[in-house]
This record gives C-alpha cells, structure tokens and sequence, in this order.
C-alpha cells in the first residue's frame, strides 16, 4: 500500500468528476432541431454507435485520470510495497555521525561551527519525528568512537521518534560542546557496522556533520573506503558543512626546555613555538607565561610568516628540585584549545655524570669533572664521578645522564653490551682519545665495521705538522649544537686551539651517505676530530684527541674548552621522562614497581569541576603494577597520587597537550570535496541551506513515474479526441471553403 507525503492534499480527488459535470452541463445545452438530412446521419450513427460510445466513455475516463494523477503527484505518493522495500526499506535509520573535533568552536559573529551542527540535528530530528513512517535515530560524536580504552560510546543508539523524541533530542545535544581532541570521522564510520549490525531490515542514512577541514579530507584515501564501504551496502551518505569560510588561527604548538643541565637552582632556557595558520602575516604576538600558577614576564613575537612556526626562548629559574609546571598561551582568537600549551619540567638535586678514565691517575677525567662542575659560585648542577673501567661491567649505568670515556685502552665484553644497551635507550656517551688507545681494539670491539658505537675506523696516532706559512686555525668547526657559540665574530678562543696529536682516520673514510655518522669538526689538514653518530635513541661524539692538554693545548687557560663541553654535556644528556608529549584523548599509563607502590592510584584532572578518579593497578606480565587512566580528553597538568609501601605519598605530574595541526582552520568546499572523493555517491550541503527530505530517502516517491504517465496519457487523449471527432476529406473542405460557383 502507498502512503502519501501530504495526504490532505487528497482531498482534491473529486476534482476528478469535473470531466463528467462538464459534460453533463453540455449535455443540457443540446436542442432537437428537425432537419431533412438527420434521417440520413441517424442511419449512420446506428451503424458506429456502438464505437462511438466506445470512444468517447474512454475520452471522459482518460481526462478524468489525467485530473486524478495531477492530485497524486502533488500529493506525493510513496510505495510501501515490496517493491517499495526494494528501494528504501521497511523503516529509516538516521545515523548521526557529528565532528566534535576542537577546530568545531571555530567561532564568528554569533555562532560556532558546533551551534550550526547542532541546530542542523534539532533540524533533522523535528523533521523525521513528522514522518508517518518509522524512524530510528542514532547520534554518535567522533570523540566517542572507537575508544580503546572505553569503547564507543553514543549519545542516541536507534531510539524510536516517536513523539518525544524531539524533546529527548534537544536535552541530548544542549550539554553538548566541541572537545579538545583531534577526533576524526574514520573511527566513527567503522564504529557504525560494530554497533548497528547489517541493518538488512532498514534504509540508513549516515549523516557526516563536518568542518571538512582540509588536514583530514585533503587526501581521504582511508575516508573514501569507509564511504563507498557505505555505499556499497545501500547506506545514504549525507555530507553537511558547518563553515561557511576558513579563518586565519594562531596556535601555541610547542613548549620545550632547551638543551641543557636540568637540575634545582640551575637557570633552563624553554622553547615557545607559535604557528600562523592564517594566510596574513601576526605581528607583535605577546606569548603569555606562568611558571607554577604565577605569571611571569610573557615574551613577544615580533612576526610570524603565514604556514609558518616562530620559536622564542625564555628563561626560567625554579630553585628547588622537583616537578615545576610551566604554561604558555595566548589571547583569545578563532579557537581556544589551542591557545595553551603546558609542560611539566622535573629538576633533579643534581646530574649525575660518569667519568670512565682509563689511566690511574685519571688525568684526562679530571679535566673534564672540572669543565663539567667548576665550583664556587658558578652552579652547573651536574655531579661528576669518576671510575675506572672495570666499573662498567660492575654498575647499572641507568642512573646516569652522560657517560665519558677518556683514554681507554680496553673494556671487558659486558661492559661493551652495557655501553651499547645505554645508548639504544636514549643515553649520551663522549669519547676522547689518548696515548693509551689501541686501535685495534677501537676497530674490533667498539667500530665493528660500523655495528658497534664508535662512529669510525682508526689508523692510528699522527702528528699535525706545525704550518708557518698560512698561519691557518688547527681546529675547523661547523654548525653544530655544541660549537654553533663560537660561530661569526665568537669564534676567537677556538682560533688559538693547538692539536699537536690526534688518531687518524684510514685514507680515504668518508662517512656513508645512508649512515648517522657526521663529521662535526676537522683539522686544517682535513682529517676528522670530532665525529658524531646516532646509536637507537641515543649519541655517540668522539673526540680523536685528548681531553686533558697533553695532545692540544684546548683546556689550558682556554675558555671555549669549558663552554664546549658544557654544550657537549647538554647535546648528548638522556631526556627525562617527563618530556614525553601527551596528547588529550591518549591514555595514560603508568607502570608501578609491587615492592616500592601500592595497588591504588589517585589521579587528578585539570576539569576543576570532575571529583578525584581513583584506578587499582593491574599485575603486568613482566611483574609490574600498569595503572591507567583513559579520561584524558582536556589539556592540562594531570597529577597522580601514589603511595609507597611505607604509607610516604608521592606526586606525579603529566602535562596533556591538544594536537596543533587540529588548528588548521583551512576546510574544503563541496566542489573540492567532490575532485577527492571520486566514485563515491553522496549528497552534500552548507549546514545553513540543509533541508531534510526524508519522503525522497524512506521510499519509492511515485511522483516522477507519475509524471510520465500523464505525458502519455495527455498524448494518447489528444490523440483519441482527434480519432473520435469529425474531419471533412481535404477536398470537400477546400471546397466547402471556397463556396459554389
């Protein structure tokens, strides 16, 4: 049976018997005329009355059929059939599938891009709840899909509109706002066939309310699988554009110690990054700081360039050990969550600092300990200790920051695998060269053709002749981290540096092009002094000369000496912990010592009004206690409150940052959403212009078939009217026309 998309408009059905009353009014307008010629054409009519008839009864039916599809077609018919099931299904699912990604607060004028996509879902909700027809109704935010830790979680799962349901819905989605994450649609749409099944039984229409931001749709080759995934299966695709234009956005998108000793009463220089995703340059940028909670001075950028990132240092002083919150933002602009950065700095009391010298008397070590901590009123905040070599095979060397080694001869094997586990995880390791090295045991044991730690081969120990024609500097440095001080007009006291003696490198060696190995500083014969590579996570510099002034006179009386090995100590020093980037919406997750923590973990939010979570921990496989925390979706200081097995409380503070690239306001229109999504059927519309047509999506609309049987049906009538009225032979009206002569 068919049901009508305006069944009042049925009422004009007996429009229809107009044909009828007309002709009946004709019918009163006849008058018998007695004529001689009437016995005549009455003889005939006898013969063709019957046709006649025919004829014209079909002539009145057919106009009568013409006024009735007129009234249907305004009426709208829909096919509830089978056949009708073939094309639209037996009842409507609408599935919601709303971006509640934080580039949705992009605010104009009076409204955001979450406001429209909302208003477009009140919309669609008012609208199917007047459908005659079932509907269901599911509502699912992209933040809330596919959770690994919690799952999905829809606000609507395939609630019946009935007559309720437009107040359930506005209830739904007032409380609802843009959230800090960088949630995008592919989650949801595969969340989509997990929560609902096939839905064999139903038409669905999947609704994409969107900013179509350009980061996420720009190459959607994952996104365009998903759809045509749903075309596939009959779903209706809805695209629905919550953003009439892109606007220009700044966002803070680091926050970073620089290189450098990190301990208590040390000043740290940080690193503020600030992007311009605008198409105009920002000038004057004032990057407002607070150290703590307390403001400080903010520090301003002068310009920054349109798709461009500017980096300012500050300086910050924090005379206690611990963990110190730092925060970085800026005034308010198109979006907000981006407008903050935060970053947690853990200070030691001191840097622990190892110094391997192979000599007894520990010559070159001493050197070094004193470049590295010179004491009095100069705090480094680095504590150095030297051993000899035997204490690498003995000692866990996971608690210091930086290991050295000075003229070594040998290490034994463990203390070789140790060295090379300590770099794969991120340690820093210096090595300078002296009169007790062997390179052949280099070579073998610590080169390994390039395998092992050491950056390159050695040939043995030569002399730099001395030059007294050019005068040329003995040491040539580049643009490294750990001489880049002494570039331009600042390079004098590294100009006065005399090598006498150094390890060479065989003929030839050059670094491969594929390899982590960089020659960092050369001789002004050519050969290399200081080389670096890249071990795992961590580095390697050697340096093919002494540490102490036995081959150079570098730490005599020379101040660049202690300025290099301090930027040396800085470059290759392990990064804390702390200064792991977590991202708003990733878990967090810690793992617990059984015999130091207990079970329980109080973990507070920076949401000041979510009462304290608290979490068991859970035995790992490897023995230890993982506790985890999923509700991570605002930026800030999280804190986790943890007690030792003697009842002492210990704090530990984890900065959440939202992902910067979210800020990219720049969004795609339909005609360029259409050159990316090629093959894909779907339906697309500026949230302002959106109309729900839900008669044209829940069934077969007879309308347009309608329409062409009233073509034909108009033909046909034209015709039978022709057939069934009376047309003289062309020569007896032509003459009839012309008269009697």
């Amino acid at each position: 049976m068919p049901t009508f998309v305006h069944p009042a408009l049925l009422w004009g059905l007996p429009i229809v018997g107009v044909p009828v009353l007309i002709h009946l009014i004709n019918m009163l307008r006849h008058r018998r005329v007695d004529w001689a010629a009437m016995e005549f054409l009455l003889l005939s009519q006898k013969k063709n009355r019957t046709w006649i008839l025919l004829k014209q009864l079909l002539l009145l039916l057919m106009r009568m059929a013409a006024v009735a599809i007129i009234v249907l077609m305004v009426a709208q018919p829909l096919l509830r059939s089978r056949l009708g099931d073939l094309f639209g299904g037996s009842k409507t699912h609408h599935i919601v599938l709303l971006d509640d990604s934080f580039s949705m607060s992009d605010r104009w004028a009076d409204t955001s891009a979450m406001a429209e996509a909302k208003a477009v879902i009140e919309r669609l909700g008012a609208k199917a709840a007047d459908e005659r027809l079932p509907q269901k109704f599911t509502l699912l935010r992209f933040s809330q899909a596919g959770r690994v830790a919690r799952g999905t979680q829809p606000d609507m799962l395939e609630e019946l509109v009935d007559q309720d349901f437009v107040e359930r819905l506005r209830d739904t989605l007032k409380p609802l706002d843009a959230s800090e994450t960088a949630a995008g649609p592919i989650q949801a749409l595969e969340a989509i066939g997990q929560l609902l099944g096939s839905g064999d039984d139903e038409h669905r229409i999947v609704y994409l309310v969107s900013d179509f931001r350009a980061g996420q749709w720009d190459d959607p080759t994952d996104l365009r699988k998903h759809l045509e995934h749903l075309n596939t299966v009959g779903a209706k695709i809805q695209l629905i554009n919550c953003v009439e234009a892109s606007r220009p956005n700044l966002a803070v998108v680091s926050l970073t110690p620089a290189a450098g000793t990190r301990a208590a009463g040390v000043p740290l220089f940080m690193e503020v990054g600030v992007r311009n995703f605008g198409t105009a340059p920002a000038r004057e940028v004032p990057v407002l700081l607070e150290e703590d909670g307390h403001p400080r001075p903010a520090v301003k950028i002068s310009e920054i360039p349109p798709g461009q990132t500017v980096k300012e240092r500050f300086l910050v002083h924090f005379p206690t050990a611990g963990q110190h919150q730092i925060t970085a933002r800026l005034e308010s602009d198109a979006v907000a969550a981006d407008n903050f950065r935060y970053d947690v700095v853990d200070l030691p009391v001191g840097v622990p600092v190892l110094l391997v010298d192979g000599d007894a008397e520990a010559f070159d070590a001493r050197f070094l300990s004193v470049a590295l901590a010179p004491g009095g009123a100069t705090k480094t905040g680095i504590t150095p200790q030297i051993e000899t070599p035997r204490y690498l095979s003995l000692n866990s060397l996971d608690g210091f920051h930086t290991i050295y080694l000075a003229n070594v001869d040998r290490i034994e094997e463990s203390a070789i695998e140790s060295l090379e586990q300590y770099v794969k995880d991120g340690g820093g390791v210096g090595v300078f060269l002296g009169e007790r090295c062997r390179s052949k045991f280099f070579n073998d044991e610590l080169y390994r053709d390039g395998q092992g730690i050491f950056p390159l081969p050695l040939a043995g120990q030569a002399e730099l002749l001395v030059d007294r024609l050019e005068k040329a500097p003995d040491l040539e440095v580049t643009d490294h981290p750990i001489f880049r001080i002494f570039s331009g007009q600042r390079n004098s006291f590294i100009a006065t540096v005399n090598v006498n003696r150094y390890f060479a490198a065989p003929n030839g060696w050059k670094p491969k092009a594929d390899s982590t190995v960089r020659v960092i500083a050369r001789l002004r014969n050519g050969a290399p002094l200081a080389v670096e590579k890249r071990f795992g996570e961590g580095r390697v510099l050697a340096f093919l000369t002494t540490a102490a002034p036995i081959w150079n006179n570098w730490a005599r009386n020379n101040p660049s000496f202690v300025v290099a090995i301090q930027e040396m100590q800085a470059y290759l020093a392990r990064s804390p912990s702390a200064d792991v980037v977590h991202q708003v919406g990733s878990t967090l997750e810690l793992e617990l010592d059984p015999g130091e923590y207990q079970t329980q973990v109080r973990f507070t939010t920076p949401d000041q009004g979510a009462a304290p979570a608290t979490a068991d921990a859970v035995p790992g496989p490897d023995g230890s206690l993982a506790v985890r925390l999923p509700e991570t979706d605002i930026g800030g200081i999280y804190e986790a409150r943890l007690t030792k097995t003697d009842g002492a409380a210990q704090v530990r503070r984890y900065a959440f940052n939202v992902d910067p690239q979210e800020g990219d306001l720049k969004s795609l229109d339909g005609p360029r959403l259409a050159v990316r999504l090629p093959g894909v059927e779907y339906q697309y519309d500026q949230s302002s212009a959106f109309q729900y047509s839900g008669h044209e999506l829940a069934g077969y609309n007879l309308g347009e078939a309608l329409l062409y049987l009233l073509i034909l049906l108009l033909i046909g009538e034209q015709i039978l009217a022709w057939s069934a009225s009376y047309h003289p032979p062309t020569r007896l009206a032509a003459r009839a026309k012309g008269g009697v002569r």
